[in-house]
């Protein structure tokens, strides 16, 4: 029997963007991530250990994951 895959992502600064949750496929990862970005436009940017990241490069230093 196959294991099915199950997804996270990552954030720039090594933790997954939610706590628990984790995702059936690439697309509800996405979907997770979009909402989880949005929290961060009013202050229109993203802080990390490392500075702040632009909304609009934000995807680019995230990662997904399967676990």
């Amino acid at each position: 029997m196959s294991k099915k895959s199950k997804y996270v992502i990552v954030s720039p600064d090594g933790f997954t963007i939610h706590p628990t949750e984790t995702y059936n496929n690439p697309k509800q990862a996405k979907a997770a991530f979009n909402k989880w970005q949005a929290q961060y436009e009013k202050q229109g940017y993203y802080s990390s250990n490392f500075g702040r990241i632009n909304l609009k490069d934000l995807a680019d230093y995230c990662q997904l994951k399967e676990v």
